[in-house]
């Protein structure tokens, strides 16, 4: 059964659910659809009759990115659209507990895809939005990472009382980074300048760079069985999966979304299965060793750009829109005994 949680006013840019709790979910959101006005930071609770808010709070400038703690079930980080993040406490109502905002260089031009469909490149873009952010998750660490359109990366220890290291090679706009589950100090990033780039932090230094697409790209993620097996989604409507042991080409392009791919996902349960939602308003399901598409979801009325699996309830799903609603479903090709489903 699906279930709604709908936010007037508020558009989804990203959702997370819990590490630690089961039912728990965080949704970032912008008001104006991020163009300009304030965002919210939620707190859900899937109930047996729907979803409920748990906290909630509002932000000067939009949301656009969350992360849970890997350490402390209450703590959450969002990145906006000051370029700030901020770091929440779930069981304090009031002010977060540290805002950071060493994100401060501007941007010159703004390429289409990462928050329009339509060009607009001639742009003068004067914000400095924090776009990801990423809560490390291996063992023997405990680190934040950022992303935002000043082109750089940050990398923060868990207090956000300021950044280790400043990491600088995108020549775009970088709308995501996200931590290896398998090496420690180690997070890909994607950005507008059509590359995927691993980087090292130990030596603060970028190990690969991958011309991964002839546009912008929005997303990127690891394969949670497989350190050498990174995906992407790009403006050009297309997910690549790449083994970086041999970047010449892909190992699989996954096409059938009609518009930009705006997050991509690997199951944490399924080693072959890769979920992605795109502005075309769809979820896209998929096995990328057979090159194939397993389903598609198409319950949005706007762009989708939240999406996440949920590590407690193997196929349970959730995702969010500019249609302002945040889903929590099971796709039939991840239900119990689906003849679908990817091994």
């Amino acid at each position: 059964m699906e279930k709604v949680f709908r936010c007037p006013g508020r558009h989804g840019y990203a959702v997370e659910v819990s590490p630690f709790i089961p039912h728990r979910v965080a949704c970032a959101a912008s008001q104006h659809y991020g163009i300009a006005g304030c965002g919210a930071l939620l707190v859900l609770d899937e109930t047996e009759s729907g979803v409920a808010v748990v906290q909630s709070w509002q932000w000067a400038d939009g949301l656009f990115d969350v992360t849970w703690s890997e350490a402390n079930e209450h703590v959450v980080v969002a990145g906006g659209g000051d370029g700030s993040l901020q770091l929440w406490d779930t069981a304090n109502r009031g002010a977060p507990l540290r805002v950071a905002k060493e994100h401060t260089q501007e941007v010159s031009r703004l390429q289409r895809g990462g928050l329009l469909c339509v060009s607009v490149s001639d742009l003068v873009c004067v914000c400095v939005k924090v776009y990801s952010v990423d809560w490390s998750q291996t063992r023997g660490e405990n680190l934040v990472v950022s992303g935002s359109w000043d082109q750089t990366a940050k990398v923060w220890d868990p207090s956000l009382s300021h950044s280790l290291t400043t990491l600088r090679g995108h020549e775009g706009v970088i709308y995501s980074t996200v931590w290896s589950p398998h090496i420690p100090g180690c997070f890909a990033s994607a950005s507008g300048d059509g590359t995927l780039r691993i980087w090292d932090v130990k030596s603060a230094a970028c190990r690969l760079a991958v011309p991964a697409h002839r546009a912008e790209i929005l997303s990127c993620d690891w394969c949670k069985y497989d350190q050498n097996i990174v995906a992407t989604g790009s403006v050009d409507c297309s997910v690549c999966v790449w083994d970086l042991r041999n970047v010449k080409q892909p190992i699989s392009t996954l096409l059938g979304h009609a518009y930009a791919v705006r997050r991509v996902k690997f199951s944490p349960f399924s080693e072959a299965t890769l979920a992605s939602c795109s502005y075309d308003f769809t979820v896209r399901f998929w096995d990328y060793r057979r090159n194939r598409p397993l389903e598609t979801v198409e319950h949005h009325s706007e762009f989708v750009c939240g999406f996440d699996f949920n590590l407690h309830n193997p196929g349970q799903v959730v995702d969010c829109s500019w249609d302002e609603t945040v889903k929590i479903y099971t796709p039939a090709c991840l239900s119990v005994g689906s003849h679908n489903r990817a091994s």
